[in-house]
C-alpha cells in the first residue's frame, strides 16, 4: 500500500503541473484571440476608410485617367489623334500633359499657355511653343514632328 500512496501523490503532483500548463495555455490562446480580434477590426476600419474616401470610379487625387482616344490616319504621312483624359488634380493643379501621358500641372502653365513648362515630350525629345500658343511640337531626333493643339 505504501507504494501506492507514493503513486497518488506523483500524481497529485503532475495534476497541478498540467493545470498550471492548462492555464498558461488559456492565457497564451486569449492573448492570440485578443490580437486577432484587433487585427480584425483594424481591416475593417482601412476597408471601411478606402471605400468611403476612394469609391469605384473615382481617382486617387493627382492622377489621371484615359476615357477616350480616336486615331484618324486617313489623311498619308498623317495621323491625328484625340485624346480625351479625366483627372483628380489637387489644388493649384488642373490636367495637362507630361511626358506624352495625362498629368496634373501646376495651373499656371495652362494659364500662361507655357506648355513646354509641363515637360510634354518625351525625354529624347524638343518642346516647341507653336506660334499662335495654341499648342506645341515635339521633335523627335530622327526629324519626325508630333504637334499637339489644346482645345
Amino acid at each position: 500500500m505504501k507504494s501506492g500512496a507514493n503513486v497518488l501523490v506523483v500524481v497529485g503532483q503532475l495534476n497541478g503541473d498540467v493545470v498550471w500548463m492548462l492555464k498558461a495555455v488559456r492565457m497564451l490562446m486569449l492573448r492570440v484571440a485578443w490580437a486577432l480580434a484587433g487585427a480584425a477590426i483594424c481591416c475593417f476600419l482601412i476597408i471601411l476608410i478606402h471605400s468611403r474616401f476612394l469609391r469605384e470610379g473615382q481617382l486617387a487625387a493627382g492622377t489621371c485617367e484615359i476615357v477616350t482616344l480616336d486615331r484618324d490616319s486617313s489623311q498619308p504621312r498623317r495621323t491625328i489623334a484625340r485624346q480625351t483624359a479625366r483627372c483628380a488634380c489637387k489644388k493649384g493643379q488642373i490636367a495637362g500633359t507630361t511626358r506624352a501621358r495625362p498629368a496634373c500641372v501646376d495651373a499656371r502653365i495652362v494659364k500662361t499657355k507655357q506648355w513646354c513648362d509641363m515637360v510634354p515630350c518625351l525625354e529624347d525629345e524638343g518642346c516647341d511653343l507653336l506660334v499662335n500658343k495654341s499648342g506645341w511640337t515635339c521633335t523627335q531626333p530622327s526629324g519626325r514632328v508630333k504637334t499637339t493643339t489644346v482645345s
